[in-house]
């Protein structure tokens, strides 16, 4: 949010320097993020001065420039070449010298310098009004009035207004603070809290009158929950024009556009007091009538751009007697809107109900100014002040007389809320006593009335327009954010309790675990939990009706909760990949939502990805792709971190993958792994494949509840080695060697590991070659050579009589 500092002063008469008030602010709970200067005119006309024309003759060298001597307020006249058709001698002209910075209207910056134009000198640039930013017209020089004096800075002959804006980043709670009247009385508050008296000057409506009841709109409120108030009057014999320009030059300062007198007021008084304004043009509503009603499901409406819509029969509309004219506080619609025709209006002021507003804004993709502040609550009893504010100034500016009284719908009258404040809760809260006669003096100075004093607390009358107060924590907020958090003291002491904890509580297990990752190189991802519907159902195990949507969705992009991590992590991985990031190793801890008939269910992930090469390049590594084995070595690293080391392996089942496993424990499901399926990385236009494993992090939670640790000590005996060299059917896996040679020996062997395979014509039809090497060891004595030999013919026979295996 903008705020003029030059708006805010005239509220409050202060002279702090603009910085000295943005901490001010800051403290006070609205925080200054920056704080720009604004220039009425680019460049404030610093360089330009009035010129004298001398004499103008025709350039020797070409025909459509002119010689000109130009006095501009220096010992001697100056040469400048022109090309301007109404350039004559005895003109007063705008100059601008050498060494002067002047500004197109795209902002661009370019300097004045002495230059030689077709072999003839020229010491400054004589001006267009668009060229100094005075106007929009290129079709000859600005001339100015016979009576100013040569070398006459024009910053003093037009006027150039210097601000200052407020850059803010306000709270969502914050819906009081929406306009300039908003922060000029936190200003004040906070001022006063200083030790600075001073008074909150805000704009006068005595003068409002009626003038004749020549318009009369008939008014009729179908819905008042959905408006509880609604204002109106109507202004004739106006005229629509540009605004001045001490308006456009407030709208600037905030960086709106100016677009004519009459809505440029309406977005000024809703800047300047937070009561967003509408005006139609009156001779285009039907019949002289009004109605705030809702419309069936389908309407049709055309709004302000041009735009066609369909209209839900939750949206609240401002209507003729015939058709939709406005989206109540959200859009104006083509047909009722002023234009340069317009000579009569009619002025609305409203509060609508915030939630109503707020759907029908995100229904549509609308976000205006007006429901910005609508859809999170305004002033109700500032609703008439505003609509005669805006009034006076629309007559002042375009002229016109009131010809209908104020319309007032307000059947039921919204209260201010009471709050009891206690003097213990307070202290409680804040860790230390504050003075009862500050705590009165900063809630009067937050426009906080008190009701009644007693020995305990104070009774409160909080104002309507402080929508986030309403309970006694919310009062204790605002009396510390005037106070001042810097006022508070703290101990040096600090004091802490032992946490009787799980061992194996959710938060410390995912620790490890990422603690773990990282050090594999592995970098840890959040992602949004919304996504688009499209990609959740890329999954055949994702049924149509399984996806939780959103109510109301601030995009289809955002219309659904995420029915598994796989998606969100390949669209990190595609935007890393756009930037040239190919080779990703990726971790996500997060949850994952689904319907079931009644029942939504959300579940715990952890989500890994990798893809690329193993390594980046360099002189010492060759490049080597990732493969699924250095995914499943992953997994298997984390499920032995985690103690699990009893699982058992199938292919898996999950659609998402071309190929994978699927890890067991017990009953519980654990982990899914492999190449995500070719068809699903198109949709996310990657051409180089994806490992993917997903957690079931809830299961393996269960597993660890249960999961004992188990400790032995180190053997002091030597382990001892002996290898075969197995010719076996091509059928015959490792598994089937590794199970019959841990049945055959249960006691000694520890460990049996396949370190060559070879396959080639030097060897029978179907056959292959094993390179095997088993592990022995006591953990009571050394191993003799006898039993050595004696396990060893074990594996042998076994080997030949199971397997069909020959030694070689």
């Amino acid at each position: 949010m903008k705020i003029s500092y030059n708006w805010l002063k005239q509220f409050l008469q202060i002279n702090w320097e603009a910085e000295k008030t943005a901490e001010l602010l800051t403290d006070l709970g609205l925080e200054v993020e920056g704080v720009f200067p604004f220039e009425s005119i680019k460049g404030g006309l610093k360089g330009v001065v009035v010129g004298h024309v001398l004499s103008c003759e025709k350039h020797s060298n070409a025909d459509k420039l002119n010689l000109t001597m130009v006095d501009i307020g220096l010992e001697q006249p100056v040469q400048i070449v022109c090309g301007a058709t109404n350039i004559a001698k005895g003109q007063k002209v705008p100059v601008a010298t050498v060494g002067a910075k002047l500004y197109s209207s795209e902002g661009e910056e370019w300097t004045i310098k002495k230059s030689k134009i077709r072999g003839e000198e020229s010491f400054g640039m004589i001006c267009a009004e668009d060229e100094i930013g005075l106007g929009t017209s290129h079709d000859g020089i600005l001339v100015l009035s016979s009576d100013l004096k040569a070398g006459t800075p024009l910053d003093t002959v037009f006027e150039v207004e210097n601000d200052l804006v407020f850059e803010i980043g306000l709270t969502p709670n914050r819906a009081d603070a929406m306009s300039h009247l908003g922060v000029a009385r936190d200003l004040k508050a906070g001022l006063k809290q200083k030790e600075v008296q001073i008074e909150l000057i805000t704009p006068s409506v005595s003068n409002f009158s009626v003038s004749n009841r020549s318009l009369k709109i008939d008014v009729a409120v179908v819905d008042n929950k959905l408006a509880p108030r609604y204002c109106g009057l109507t202004i004739s014999n106006l005229t629509v024009q540009e605004s001045p320009n001490w308006l456009k030059n407030r709208l600037k300062a905030l960086g709106l556009k100016p677009i004519n007198n009459i809505v440029d007021t309406t977005n000024y008084v809703l800047h300047e007091l937070g009561q967003p304004l509408h005006a139609f043009d009156a001779n285009k509503i039907k019949d002289q009538k009004i109605s705030v009603k809702t419309l069936p499901t389908g309407t049709n409406f055309t709004t302000l751009d041009g735009s066609e819509i369909e209209l839900h029969e939750d949206d609240l509309m401002i209507c003729d007697a015939e058709k939709p004219l406005c989206i109540a506080g959200v859009y104006g619609g083509l047909n009722s809107g002023v234009t340069q025709q317009t000579t009569a209006i009619f002025l609305e002021s409203a509060y609508f109900d915030p939630v109503t507003i707020r759907k029908t804004s995100k229904r549509h993709g609308f976000s205006t100014d007006a429901s910005f502040r609508f859809e999170r609550g305004i002033d109700i009893n500032n609703v008439e002040y505003a609509l005669k504010r805006a009034a006076i100034l629309i007559q002042q500016i375009a002229g016109g007389d009131i010809t209908s009284d104020i319309v007032d719908l307000y059947p039921n009258k919204k209260d201010d809320h009471q709050v009891f404040l206690t003097y213990k809760k307070i202290n409680s809260l804040v860790g230390q006593k504050i003075p009862q006669d500050t705590i009165k003096s900063i809630l009067a100075s937050l426009e906080i009335k008190l009701n009644n004093v007693t020995e305990s607390g104070l009774g409160l009358t909080i104002p309507f327009y402080r929508v986030d107060v309403r309970r006694e924590v919310d009062v204790i907020e605002e009396l510390l954010r005037v106070y001042g958090y810097n006022n508070i003291t703290f101990s040096t002491k600090l004091n802490a309790s032992i946490a009787n904890t799980k061992p194996f509580e959710d938060y410390k297990v995912q620790r490890i675990i990422g603690n773990f990752l990282a050090a594999k190189g592995f970098f840890e991802i959040m992602t949004n939990s919304l996504s688009a519907h499209s990609k959740q159902t890329l999954s055949q195990d994702v049924k149509e009706e399984q996806p939780i949507t959103i109510l109301n969705p601030l995009s289809n992009d955002l219309a659904v909760m995420r029915t598994s991590l796989l998606f969100s992590g390949l669209e990190t991985i595609v935007y890393n990949s756009n930037r040239k990031k190919q080779n990703l190793k990726l971790f996500e801890f997060g949850k994952t939502y689904h319907k079931y008939h009644d029942k939504t269910i959300e579940n715990k992930h952890l989500g890994l990805f990798i893809t690329g090469n193993k390594n980046e390049d360099n002189w010492t590594n060759t490049t080597q792709k990732t493969s699924f084995f250095t995914l499943k070595a992953t997994v298997e690293s984390i499920l032995q971190r985690l103690g699990i080391h009893t699982v058992t392996t199938s292919p898996t089942k999950e659609t998402i993958f071309s190929e994978g496993l699927s890890l067991k424990a017990e009953t519980l499901e654990l982990v899914n792994l492999g190449l995500v399926h070719k068809k699903i990385l198109k949709e996310y236009d990657l051409k180089h494949e994806v490992l993917y494993a997903d957690f079931n992090w809830d299961a393996i939670l269960i597993l660890l509840q249960n999961n004992k640790i188990i400790y032995q000590e180190i053997s002091k005996f030597p382990e001892v080695k002996r290898d075969f060299a197995l010719l076996i059917d091509h059928e015959v896996s490792f598994k089937a060697l590794y199970d019959i040679a841990f049945e055959t020996e249960k006691k000694y062997l520890k460990e049996v590991n396949l370190f060559d395979v070879y396959t080639g014509d030097k060897l029978p039809n179907g056959k292959k070659s094993y390179a095997v090497s088993f592990a022995l060891k006591s953990d009571a004595a050394t191993l003799t050579e006898e039993q050595i030999e004696k396990i060893m013919r074990k594996f042998q026979e076994n080997f030949e009589s199971k397997l069909g295996a020959e030694l070689r």
